[in-house]
């Protein structure tokens, strides 16, 4: 018998626990009890969000491995297959940022080499509170330290991700991390254990008490009491990482291994239970065989830690010598634990005796599910929100806004902008990261919408120009105000940040963070987001191969009242790359090139928008909404464009709007642009910083203009506008009057642009 806390502190309720005794006949052990601790909690079981999950679509002919797996795989052609998974470690990183984030890297890297793929690039999506503060400051330097250490070490390049700062993550950082890689083996390896009497091999790293209960850990919300979980926070060695990455594709190869997990969250209960459960068979496992770096340890410590570099093989009987060899020779180790049963058991020894036995199927898959009830409105907060109309804003003219009773220019309010850190220059954190170790990484971070990288398959005398592009994106300003279209905006902007360096959206994996299900404003965000990912994933033909779910993101206020992050549904999106020699990054290249918009017709918003947030203070309002057929044509045009070597450049319009988006063209190119507006029929600060679904701004050669207006006009119809031309070094923007509305030296935006974050250190 244990007492309601002790319940409590495994993360179970009450009710569940009376499940846990029907299920097993009497009352559960102590390890036992910890086992459905962390196996029932939201990171592993998904009780409070596999209903919504269910909508997802997760076929396509591209797809090769979708959810349920380690990682899912898709097809780029001529034989390359990608492995690609996101996922978080957001509480560990709140605690301990360092080796929070560290840890957070190695684990997605060892769901990519799970399945046999080698790891060729990692990205990451965080989200901190404001700069302002210090605490802050010390998770966001930690972070991005954690992130570099990991990658760097191991050898892995970081190419590219997002950073956004609000007070709403000041409790809460998000850190999720997404890792690429490509088959290394004929056979893609999966999880489900078989062959009665097959050994169960331990390799890799020895056990500690370190990271204990990390999964529960990461499915209850954040207190002050959080500051004593540091044990629940695992502690890395990239460079063994690297070690077992050679010795794992080594023994792939042999075809010795039956199947192979990851012990992540959870450990060694994770590893055994959903094996056994995968395959319909039984796993016992001996813990007084299992390496460990600490003595005395229980078997509740042995179940229950989450100490990092290890993995769990099935090998066919009678080659495990074999592959012991292989561990052995790379420095890690390695043993026979145990062995698959014909019995759908987890049964596990300790000291002779049997320390837990519990049915597979009940940790992995029979776990509890909650169905939770849609409020009958939307909550006070969000109609309040949507209430909101531009005609409350201060009266703005050609020249500027009024702000505290005196006018603005439009130069200072871009000025302003280019400043705050979600927009500013990330260079502060990607020059930490080694992004061209390998030597495959085609566009920079900072240069482009998407991250490229080279495939090279490690196959003699095999060659290739494709690549892989890949992008992580949210805006959880536009979720907040309203969880459906931010959703589907989220996986419209992905997929348009792909097609701005030339590739063909393939597949997603989301990371999805939020606050507690439990509460109606919470389930609310949850499922309309779900819903918004669903249809826009069908709308663009980007199925869901796995991903992640992050809940319980909450802290205490300075009233003792939870408070919830913004909901973000982070959406990591790959796409095939045909010839990498045929990409473009944002900036302008050339003098006298001409610009054009993508998508002019598109109305914009200053719902949700940066500068609201910034300039007004204000969040509210509608966030823009996705016309996928717009959003089709648009991407597709700026696809051909740039296989046919027309666009010289091209760039998503986001945050900030079309003013920013032009600016950051300019400082990534080095050049200034003159352009010429219509006189337009909304207010100019909607013109200027109204933000918009499915716009592009590219560049094209003069040689070009005929050949390229022809497609335009064949794809896009009158969708479409020429705004100016490439100059040496202003941003100078006209009114149809031949007023400036703006002007601009690009060097001055470059030095508020680049200091951005740097000035808070």
């Amino acid at each position: 018998m244990f007492t309601p806390a002790e319940i409590t502190a495994e993360g179970l309720k009450p009710e569940e626990y009376e499940d846990i005794v029907r299920r097993l006949g009497r009352h559960p052990n102590r390890a036992e009890l910890g086992m459905f601790g962390v196996m029932w909690s939201e990171h592993c079981c998904y009780k409070n969000s596999r209903p919504l999950l269910s909508q997802f679509p997760t076929e396509g002919p591209q797809v090769l491995v979708g959810p349920g797996e380690n990682a899912g795989v898709v097809d780029l052609g001529e034989g390359l297959r990608l492995a690609f998974k996101i996922e978080s470690h957001n509480h560990p990183s709140a605690i301990e940022p360092f080796q929070g984030a560290a840890t957070g890297v190695g684990g997605i890297l060892r769901d990519i080499f799970t399945m046999g793929a080698r790891p060729i690039a990692i990205l990451n999506s965080l989200r901190f509170g404001s700069l302002e503060d210090a605490r802050t400051r010390r998770l966001f330097a930690g972070v991005v330290e954690g992130i570099a250490h990991y990658g760097n070490c191991v050898g892995v390049p970081t190419v590219g991700g997002e950073i956004y700062f609000d007070p709403a993550y000041g409790g809460n950082p998000l850190v999720n991390a997404m890792a690429l890689g490509l088959m290394e083996t004929e056979t893609i390896v999966k999880s489900g254990a078989s062959g009665v009497g097959n050994p169960v091999l331990y390799v890799g790293s020895t056990t500690g008490r370190d990271g204990m209960g990390g999964a529960s850990f990461a499915s209850a919300e954040l207190t002050d009491a959080s500051l004593d979980d540091r044990p629940a926070v695992q502690v890395g060695d990239p460079f063994l990482e690297k070690s077992l990455i050679e010795a794992c594709l080594e023994a792939f190869k042999t075809g010795a291994v039956v199947a192979a997990q990851d012990m992540g969250a959870a450990g060694i209960t994770c590893s055994t239970s959903e094996m056994a459960a995968n395959g319909g068979v039984g796993v016992e496992l001996d813990l007084d065989l299992i390496p460990a770096r600490e003595t005395g340890m229980t078997p509740y410590e042995y179940l229950l830690s989450e100490s990092q570099e290890r993995m769990l093989f099935v090998a066919h009987q009678g080659r495990e010598q074999e592959l012991i060899e292989i561990f052995h020779r790379w420095g890690l180790q390695a043993v026979v634990a145990g062995q698959v049963i014909a019995e759908p058991v987890v049964r596990i020894f300790h000291k002779g005796a049997i320390a837990a036995e519990i049915a597979a199927t009940a940790l992995a898959n029979n776990t509890p599910i909650y169905h939770h009830a849609l409020p009958d409105e939307p909550p006070a907060y969000a109609q309040t929100a949507w209430q909101w109309s531009p005609e409350q804003l201060p009266p703005c003219t050609t020249e500027g806004v009024i702000l505290d009773g005196e006018l603005t220019g439009w130069n200072e309010i871009l000025m302003r902008l280019m400043a705050v850190p979600s927009i500013a220059s990330k260079h502060w954190v990607y020059r930490q990261y080694d992004h061209q170790v390998q030597n495959n990484t085609v566009l920079l971070p900072g240069g482009a919408d998407a991250a490229v990288v080279r495939v090279r398959p490690q196959l003699a005398g095999t060659t290739t120009r494709r690549g892989v592009a890949a992008t992580t994106d949210c805006n959880p300003r536009y979720v907040y105000l309203n969880p459906y279209e931010g959703a589907k905006a989220a996986v419209a902007e992905a997929a348009r940040n792909l097609s701005c360096v030339g590739a063909e959206p393939l597949a997603i994996t989301n990371n999805l963070n939020f606050g507690s299900p439990e509460k109606p404003t919470g389930y609310w965000q949850l499922a309309e987001a779900c819903r918004g990912i669903a249809e826009a994933c069908r709308e663009l033909g980007t199925p869901v191969t796995g991903g992640n779910v992050s809940l319980y993101n909450e802290t205490l206020d300075s009233n003792g009242k939870p408070t919830a992050i913004y909901p973000t549904p982070v959406i990591g999106m790959v796409g095939r790359v045909e010839d990498v020699t045929q990409v473009c990054g944002q900036g302008w290249q050339h003098e006298g090139d001409w610009i054009y918009l993508l998508g002019a017709e598109a109305v914009t918003t200053l719902g949700g928008s940066e500068y609201l947030a910034t300039i007004h203070g204000t969040v509210a309002g509608q966030p823009p909404q996705v016309d996928f057929e717009r959003e089709r044509q648009v991407q597709a045009a700026c696809r051909e464009g740039i296989r046919q070597g027309w666009v010289r450049s091209a760039h998503d319009c986001a945050e900030g709007g079309l003013a920013v988006a032009l600016a950051e063209c300019c400082i990534s190119g080095h050049f200034g642009a003159v352009l010429r507006f219509e006189e337009p029929s909304q207010r100019w600060d909607e013109v200027l910083f109204g933000e918009v679904a499915g716009q592009i701004l590219v560049s094209v050669a003069s040689a070009h203009q005929e050949e390229w207006e022809l497609l335009l006009t064949a794809q896009l119809g009158t969708n479409w506008r020429m705004l100016g031309r490439v100059t040496l070094a202003t941003l100078q923007i006209l009114t149809p009057h031949n007023q400036y509305a703006l002007a601009i030296p690009i060097q001055r935006l470059r030095d508020r642009w680049l200091t951005g974050i740097e000035s808070h250190f």
